[in-house]
């Protein structure tokens, strides 16, 4: 998609603005004249690989019907069915494993690493312990609930806060802070099976 809009920026024109599920009908429709013999074929990719993606995405949400308690993880604005499966396996679907939900973080390697010396007491990266895959889909999920299209939460508001506190790599820390808590809120939506509440915790003027 960047290809194809590179290309055509180069002659002077520009692709309307369409999100992924309709980029290739739009610009199709508006690819110019000179360009399209070079640019329809990578359209056309485009448009296939978006119908391959659907398909696992449809196959994905299939496959999470058969872990049911999965369901109230998923009431998260950003947790989607593979996030919230990979959850529930690396577990091992073990919702009592964890007496304390804030120790899932830990166990994900999402906690800062410590060099306490008595004298410094550096800013280190976090441990990445635990399993690789679902510590980048709760990374990914953070990163939704921080973006442009994340819902209004405590825990967006809690981490845009953090982002904006200035210091050197605050919206890194606060994706990564953002991860830990979103762990944490979902081991207690998987014990509890209770919805998400997204504004718990603030108080709504009235």
């Amino acid at each position: 998609m960047n290809a194809v809009r590179g290309m055509v920026k180069s002659t002077g024109h520009r692709l309307p603005a369409s999100p992924t599920l309709t980029f290739a009908q739009k610009a199709q429709d508006a690819c110019p004249e000179a360009l399209r013999p070079a640019l329809l074929p990578l359209i056309r990719l485009v448009q296939t690989l978006t119908e391959e993606i659907a398909a696992y995405d449809r196959l994905v949400v299939e496959k999470a019907r058969a872990y049911p308690e999965t369901q109230a993880i998923q009431t998260i604005h950003g947790v989607g069915a593979l996030t919230a499966v990979a959850f529930v396996l690396v577990l091992n679907n073990d919702r009592s494993r964890f007496k304390r939900s804030r120790d899932v973080g830990c166990y994900l390697g999402l906690r800062p690493k410590q060099r306490d010396s008595g004298i410094r007491s550096p800013e280190l990266g976090i441990t990445k312990a635990g399993d690789p895959l679902l510590r980048w889909l709760a990374t990914q999920s953070a990163q939704y609930i921080l973006g442009p299209f994340g819902q209004d939460s405590a825990l967006r508001r809690w981490g845009l806060s953090l982002a904006s506190r200035g210091a050197k790599n605050a919206k890194k820390r606060a994706v990564v802070a953002v991860a830990r808590k979103l762990m944490v809120l979902m081991h207690r939506l998987w014990i509890t099976q209770q919805s998400y509440e997204p504004m718990r915790g603030i108080r709504v003027a009235a």
